[in-house]
């Protein structure tokens, strides 16, 4: 940017706007709510919303996890009962929402599309 003239160069523009976008993309990751997996679980993260989908990884004792959107699929029994929903924790990496405490029965999250 120009000093004192008040301009700015397509430059300026970019890199002002590139950092308010990691800013805002830092808050809202920040602020996103992180649920915790039941005491005791290494839950299994998978691809899709069902055991039959590939194994991705499992979480440590004491993980807590985002829920970006949730989808039905194969019903599990856990720690917190017997559902079908599937929280959507990353891109391509579903738990059973069974093993997750969202205080709720229901959906908290939006439906995956």
């Amino acid at each position: 940017m120009a000093v004192g003239d008040g301009t700015n160069t397509v430059e300026d523009v970019a890199e002002h706007e590139a950092a308010g976008e990691a800013a805002e993309a830092g808050s809202a990751e920040a602020l996103a709510v992180r649920y915790p997996v039941a005491p005791g679980v290494r839950l299994k993260v998978r691809s899709g919303p069902g055991t039959q989908y590939a194994l991705v990884k499992v979480l440590p004792l004491g993980s807590r996890v985002p829920i970006n959107c949730q989808k039905p699929g194969e019903w599990v029994t856990g720690t917190y009962g017997t559902t079908n929903l599937w929280d959507n924790i990353a891109n391509g990496q579903y738990v059973s929402d069974a093993y997750v405490n969202t205080g709720s029965d229901g959906y908290v999250a939006a439906r995956c599309t």
